[in-house]
């Protein structure tokens, strides 16, 4: 009796700590879209899922952090500078916030980024390239760099700086892509500069780093926009790094996106997938260690029918799916199989462009890039609509989602929205 009962204790602070799982950073704990939320609502009223709360939002694509029951997201006013809002998620009552200087004005206005929040610390990356390490007990920065100027950079990319901080024990890790540096390490704690990897081939983009297992072996995964345009692109790359050195590993030179944004996604045993827009498509690599202890990375496919704008894909029971619409094409949601072959696309019916996607309980919440949300059963047979609902006021609401407890954060143009779309 007594075992039963501390086997059925532990089973509750197990699904306990699940239903409570933050979304510390840019697509989620394991940054690849996925919760462990159980109990997600089937099915839908006409006006969609109960709305817990919404605050007016000021323009722009950054999404929601989630850290012991605060919701942490940037605001811009382009006359006057950055503001990290941070929010009660039980009520949306903002609790405190932190603004400074930034004036600058970009296409597409707003903020760009997500906050990472570890510890005591929340991260933020500005437009300019502001980086701050703020304390959240004392609602004070602890220290601040530029990720730009301190590099070497000169005129700002055509959309500004967009790095998502990536910690990696303790490093904070982001990618100037300066004729000084390709990618920078400090200290999360002090702001010390620990490494700066060389100058990586290509030009600077709007992706951020990410972590893929090689082996025993964790890799820092870095892409590298294309020069020129068409079948004149030349010099992008996707970079493989030692997150504790910042050593260059390896590098995959046929790859030549002029606009790069989704970041690379591990697909296991070796294998990352690379997707882009504008026509790039996706390419599949297998990284491997050689005899004497270097890596190589081999192309195992390239396919122009799979891809993805500005967030990466999701996998999911040995398939991709992605939101694959830029200004050459409107494929709608697509899926993939791991071995590069198309299985279906929407198109317009439904029409996706540049939604953000979280994978929960077997299901995709999706929003559309627009209006609205979607409830999806990702099979591979073909696409399966289970709800939808008009959320959002129209316009380019393209901001990656966060999911907590049982609540979608969804930030639009002019609002942030939390619906309840679990039981």
């Amino acid at each position: 009796m007594k075992r039963i009962l501390i086997a059925t204790l532990l089973a509750t602070l197990s699904v306990t700590s699940v239903m409570a799982a933050d979304w510390p950073w840019l697509y989620g704990p394991r940054r690849d879209n996925t919760s462990e939320q159980r109990g997600l609502l089937r099915t839908w009223p006409a006006e969609g899922p109960s709305v817990v709360w919404s605050v007016p939002m000021g323009i722009g694509f950054g999404g929601p952090a989630v850290s012991g029951g605060r919701v942490y997201v940037l605001d811009r006013d382009e006359a006057v500078g950055d503001k990290l809002r941070v929010l009660d998620l039980a009520n949306g009552k903002e609790l405190w916030s932190f603004a400074y200087d930034a004036p600058g004005r970009f296409m597409f206005a707003g903020s760009r980024t997500t906050p990472t929040v570890d510890g005591e610390f929340v991260y933020t990356v500005s437009p300019v390239g502001d980086l701050h390490a703020i304390n959240t007990k004392t609602e004070k920065p602890v220290w601040r760099k530029n990720i730009w100027k301190d590099f070497g950079g000169g005129p700002l990319p055509q959309w500004a700086i967009v790095q998502n901080p990536l910690i990696y024990r303790n490093l904070l890790i982001v990618a100037p892509q300066t004729p000084e540096a390709g990618v920078v390490a400090y200290d999360k704690l002090t702001g010390a500069l620990k490494w700066k990897s060389v100058p990586l081939s290509g030009t600077v983009g709007y992706v951020s780093p990410s972590i893929v297992k090689v082996g025993a072996d964790d890799h820092l995964v870095m892409v590298t926009a294309a020069i020129g345009s068409g079948r004149n692109a030349r010099d992008g790359s996707v970079n493989g790094l030692d997150p504790l050195s910042g050593k260059l590993l390896w590098t995959y030179a046929n790859w030549q996106c002029i606009i790069p944004v989704p970041q690379a996604v591990d697909a296991g045993e070796g294998r990352v997938l690379i997707t882009g827009g504008y026509n790039a498509g996706a390419a599949m690599i297998k990284v491997q260690k050689n005899a004497d202890g270097s890596f190589g990375a081999t192309e195992l496919f390239k396919n122009p029918d799979f891809g993805a704008h500005t967030q990466p894909p999701i996998l999911h029971n040995g398939h991709f799916y992605a939101q694959y619409s830029t200004n050459e094409r409107n494929d709608g949601m697509v899926a993939m199989s791991l071995d590069g072959q198309v299985k279906w696309k929407t198109d317009r019916q439904p029409a996706y462009a540049r939604g953000g996607a979280i994978l929960a309980d077997g299901l995709l919440l999706t929003t559309d890039g627009n209006t609205k949300l979607h409830l999806v059963d990702p099979q591979p047979e073909g696409f399966k609509l289970l709800a939808s609902a008009v959320v959002l006021e129209a316009g380019d609401n393209w901001a990656p989602l966060a999911l907590v407890d049982g609540k979608l954060l969804i930030r639009g143009q002019k609002q942030m929205k939390v619906l309840q779309v679990a039981r």
